[in-house]
């Protein structure tokens, strides 16, 4: 069956593919369309967050993630479908995150496609999480290859090379935990409700980003690894010391928080933008932003002045296309079909996994690994 959606897709002058995702706590949909030229369009986006769902837990329950994936899933195909205003006749594959994330909620959509595909004569592509966050750039910016990616979500903090389709290089990753996770348990100790980073940024606004000395741990090590757990440890003894905090504590700790991470990933990312430069011989080189965590403005604001330094441009997709969508679950089925390769992501068979790492040649990092960034 993958064969011949292959070859029925080369012979269109445009490719029309719903794209699925529910690799954590977004349940969502999309129909997007790629013409003869390599250009997408964006037929509709349907995105259902569970925060409500896990709000009372200060944190993602797995269990309760995948219950609401079965509840929604269908609901959600059928109106971004209507939206588009298509039906499943109109479609040339389906694709759907088959990691990484969390097991439950990856098998709940993995099967859903593989069932809209058999009963509708549809190819089907597994497609990686990280996968889609990397090629997204190309579908909003239309971004050539190759380029720098900073990925930096909830589960994922790293940089890669993107030279192509499923060429993919990793230049440097977290080695505990990734900045969303600091973002949220940094809120989770100050008392601020999930989802945490919106809210550590909320409370950063007032507060004196100079009262808290924190680490900005790996700098100056010549690597482009990140640690983040020894700066949330820093915060909580900061936080112990001077408990029970009032309203002015609790800004200058999220505040103080935030000027150590934007360091971090400012200067990270100049020296990835000049590692970059020297091994692909750009001189005004691409960095692209993906991720939830993409919507920080303290964070957009130093990476503008990195970049701007450097000579290099800044991508950054609109923030609704930065944080778990099925739009660019889509584009990354397409951007598959077009190579005319879903080699290995287009059998019935493809499994679930709850870790995927793009580099498979990267050696683990140690401590690194919750959604995929451990491989």
């Amino acid at each position: 069956m993958a064969s011949f959606g292959i070859s029925l897709r080369m012979s269109q002058s445009q490719t029309i593919v719903l794209g699925i995702e529910t690799s954590c706590d977004e349940t969502a949909a999309s129909v997007v369309v790629r013409d003869g030229a390599g250009h997408g369009r964006i037929l509709s986006n349907v995105v259902r967050s569970q925060v409500e769902e896990h709000a009372a837990y200060g944190g993602v329950v797995p269990e309760i993630a995948a219950r609401a994936h079965v509840e929604l899933l269908d609901g959600i195909i059928v109106r971004a479908l209507a939206d588009a205003g298509l039906g499943f006749a109109d479609l040339d594959a389906v694709a759907a995150t088959a990691g990484p994330g969390l097991i439950g909620g990856v098998m709940v959509g993995l099967m859903t496609a593989k069932a809209i595909a058999m009963v509708h004569g549809l190819p089907v592509i597994a497609v990686n999480h990280l996968e889609g966050h990397a090629l997204t750039a190309r579908l909003t910016d239309g971004v050539a290859f190759p380029y720098l990616l900073l990925l930096v979500s909830g589960g994922h903090s790293q940089f890669l090379a993107v030279e192509g389709v499923g060429t993919y290089r990793r230049l440097g990753t977290t080695i505990d935990d990734a900045l969303g996770e600091a973002f949220d348990k940094t809120a989770k100790l100050l008392g601020l409700p999930n989802p945490g980073g919106p809210n550590v940024e909320r409370a950063a606004l007032a507060g004196d980003a100079t009262r808290f000395a924190f680490p900005r741990p790996m700098l100056g090590k010549g690597r482009l690894d990140f640690s983040f757990s020894g700066l949330k440890t820093a915060v909580r003894n900061a936080a112990e010391a001077i408990a029970p905090l009032r309203d002015v504590d609790v800004a200058d700790l999220a505040a103080s928080f935030q000027a150590a991470v934007t360091d971090i990933i400012a200067q990270k990312s100049a020296t990835a933008l000049a590692d970059f430069a020297r091994d692909t011989g750009q001189q005004a080189p691409t960095l692209v932003v993906a991720g939830g965590v993409a919507a920080n403005k303290a964070i957009r604001s130093a990476l503008t002045a990195t970049t701007e330094a450097f000579g290099a441009d800044l991508v950054v997709p609109p923030i609704a296309l930065c944080t778990d969508n099925g739009a660019m679950i889509a584009w990354a089925g397409l951007e598959r079909l077009a190579t005319g390769d879903i080699s290995g992501q287009g059998d019935m068979d493809m499994p679930a996994r709850a870790r995927w790492p793009l580099d498979a040649s990267a050696s683990p990092k140690l401590g690194s690994g919750r959604l995929g960034t451990k491989a």
